[in-house]
């Protein structure tokens, strides 16, 4: 079943959120806050979904930062939490101007 982003908000405005110290580390060194990821999950939405992801389905979210900057959120919903997964500012190099489609591979 795939995950909307209410259900996501809703986990997320109840503190079920799970954050791992892989992710922590990587926003650190991107200079992302955990102030930016929950205002793009707020403002976001889904744009890809990972269904079989394992062990949780897993989705892709585009929104900005507090800042206003293009963010990309991934996180996976289960167990009755959201389990943030990464975090970056999308590249031009890999995303089209809407930073919803990815770029071919060339």
């Amino acid at each position: 079943m795939a995950l909307t982003i209410g259900e996501i908000r809703k986990m997320v405005k109840d503190e079920k959120i799970q954050w791992r110290g892989h992710m922590l580390k990587r926003m650190k060194q991107r200079g992302i806050n955990i102030s930016d990821v929950l205002e793009c999950i707020s403002n976001g939405e889904i744009i890809e979904q990972y269904e079989n992801d394992y062990p949780y389905p897993s989705c892709l979210i585009l929104g900005t930062s507090v800042n206003n900057s293009v963010l990309h959120v991934v996180c996976a919903v289960g167990d009755g939490y959201v389990w943030m997964i990464t975090a970056y500012f999308p590249s031009a190099d890999e995303w089209m101007p809407d930073y919803k489609t990815r770029r071919e591979k060339r």
